[in-house]
């Protein structure tokens, strides 16, 4: 049996569906309103407001997860350790070190992790697959997607993240393969931040190229695919009735007195059986459920797309510069004569740039990226899929744990310990010696530091040698911490005091230790906040 974890504006379609199916058992939601009028409407499904009432339940097998991005990873994780099966709304979660998380846990407890990209499951691109996969459209030149609408216009995400991942996912299962670069344009009318109008043009290893131009600023509504082919070209518009919502069209072009002569032919009718996506979609999921096959937007599929996503988020936000993707890794080799010294274990693959200077006896995790001019010095040791920026110097016997993000221009001396999530802002410092000389060695004085899970330090900052910051806390831009910072506190200023407490998803808390963003709920322990449980918001 299923339940359904959010049930707004595209829940409550996840919720009819279900229950038509015969396998909605519950449905959670913070919105007692909501769930009221649910109840009226299904009366034999059940009703809750919080996460753990279904976790705890062994006639509930699956769980469809409809809520903000922002809180896909806590819950998905949650539900997958409770050895439930998952179904998320697109996208899969934000960040791809989260992704790759879900996916292992997913695979570790032998449960369907699954992503709704809905158009994967429309019986008119089943079919255009079908076609593309038996060649009858020749070797594909391009594809184009055009995805416009006249709103619904949000503020929680922009056009891209809306409107554009069903385009990527197809256009991703038509290519077989995954771009080696993106770049993205876009304007923003009616929020100075918020990207109202975006173009994502795609470049392929095969030559292939793909362009998708998605808006909610557009006086009709447009949801046309069109893939080009050397034999074929074919058109999947939905908005067209049945019969035309795949024309296949045999247009040539030839060769006359060395001019290019085109030669049109009428569209091709296909008939294709006609069918709710969703439906489908909601009937693989429970398929994968009792069989155990792979969905065709597994948790692995739905990671492709979040990679084209952030990329052309960052083409995007650096006004259409273009992003390479998956740069060639360095593989940990004495032979790589680029680097100073060697690295161990020999077998772990990461990305340095060309001028990164890495010295004898560094261990680096699988996955993590150095960039221009960074020095890690000797025995140090980084985790895996961290991110050190420009111009940073780490160790010697540095330690930094899994997924961290050093920005440029940060020293990460000996004695500073940073465990997992560390967030290390642009030029902040940590001091090792409290009354430093240059004409005096005082290394023997060295105080060490150590910087708790998944804490934030801000921009020039500064963190006096000898103090602990807890785990989630957040330490302001231009802050000096000259005393230790409980779990979860806010401080700022110069010297750094606590205006109040943060979540684990970075924003502020409530006067009654709870967030509106995320819906954890906290409760005052000896080190500063716990969590306590988390409330659900519908998307």
């Amino acid at each position: 049996m299923i339940a359904v974890i959010g049930s707004g504006y595209w829940g409550k379609n996840l919720v009819r569906n279900y229950h038509e199916l015969g396998m909605l058992k519950v449905i959670c939601d913070t919105n007692k309103v909501v769930l009221e009028s649910f109840k009226k409407q299904y009366p034999e499904v059940d009703t809750c407001l919080g996460l753990n009432d279904v976790l705890a339940r062994d006639d509930i097998s699956g769980l469809v997860i409809a809520t903000p991005a922002e809180t896909h990873y806590i819950l998905a994780r949650e539900a997958l350790l409770a050895g439930k099966h998952v179904y998320i709304e697109k996208p899969l979660v934000l960040d791809e070190q989260e992704g790759e998380e879900l996916i292992a846990l997913a695979d570790e407890r032998k449960r369907i992790l699954m992503v709704g990209h809905l158009l994967q499951y429309h019986p008119a691109f089943v079919r255009l697959k079908e076609l593309a996969s038996k060649g009858e459209l020749g070797r594909i030149n391009y594809i184009y997607s055009h995805r416009l609408n006249l709103g619904r216009i949000r503020r929680e995400e922009n056009i891209l993240w809306s409107f554009a991942p069903h385009d990527i996912s197809m256009i991703l299962s038509l290519a077989g393969e995954e771009p080696e670069s993106v770049l993205t344009t876009g304007g923003n009318y009616l929020h100075k931040r918020i990207a109202d109008v975006t173009i994502t043009h795609l470049d392929f290893p095969s030559g292939l190229r793909a362009h998708i131009f998605v808006s909610w600023l557009h006086p009709f509504k447009v949801q046309q695919l069109v893939v080009v082919g050397e034999r074929k070209m074919a058109v999947f518009d939905d908005m067209l009735p049945w019969p035309d919502k795949l024309l296949l069209y045999g247009h040539e072009i030839k060769w006359q007195d060395n001019l290019p002569v085109p030669i049109k032919v009428k569209p091709e009718r296909l008939e294709i059986p006609e069918a709710e996506p969703l439906r489908l979609e909601c009937r693989q999921f429970l398929d994968a459920m009792v069989n155990g096959t792979t969905p065709a937007t597994g948790g692995r599929e739905g990671l492709k797309v979040l990679r084209v996503l952030n990329a052309s988020q960052r083409s995007l936000d650096e006004n259409g510069r273009k992003i390479e993707l998956a740069p060639k890794p360095r593989v940990d080799l004495e032979s790589d004569v680029t680097q100073v010294g060697r690295r161990v274990p020999p077998a772990k693959q990461f990305f340095a740039h060309a001028t990164a200077v890495i010295e004898d006896n560094v261990m680096i995790g699988e996955g993590t990226k150095i960039w221009h001019f960074s020095h890690i010095l000797p025995n140090t040791t980084i985790g895996n899929h961290c991110n050190i920026g420009q111009n940073v110097v780490i160790g010697p016997d540095g330690k930094i744990g899994n997924k961290c993000k050093i920005q440029n221009n940060v020293s990460v001396y000996k004695g500073v310990i940073l465990e997992d999530g560390v967030f290390c802002g642009p030029s902040m410092v940590f001091t090792n010696v409290n009354n430093p000389r240059a004409e005096i060695k005082k290394m023997d004085q060295a105080r060490p530091t150590q910087v708790k899970r998944g804490a934030t330090i801000g921009a020039n900052a500064t963190v006096i040698c000898g103090n602990t910051l807890g785990r989630y806390c957040f330490v302001g831009a231009g802050a000096v911490v000259t005393r230790n910072v409980p779990d979860h506190a806010l401080v700022v200023g110069n010297p750094a005091r606590q205006i109040g407490w943060v979540c684990e998803c970075g924003d502020r808390l409530t006067g009654n230790l709870d967030c509106l963003s995320c819906g954890r709920e906290y409760r005052n322990v000896d080190s500063g906040l716990e969590a306590v449980s988390l409330r659900i918001q519908a998307k």
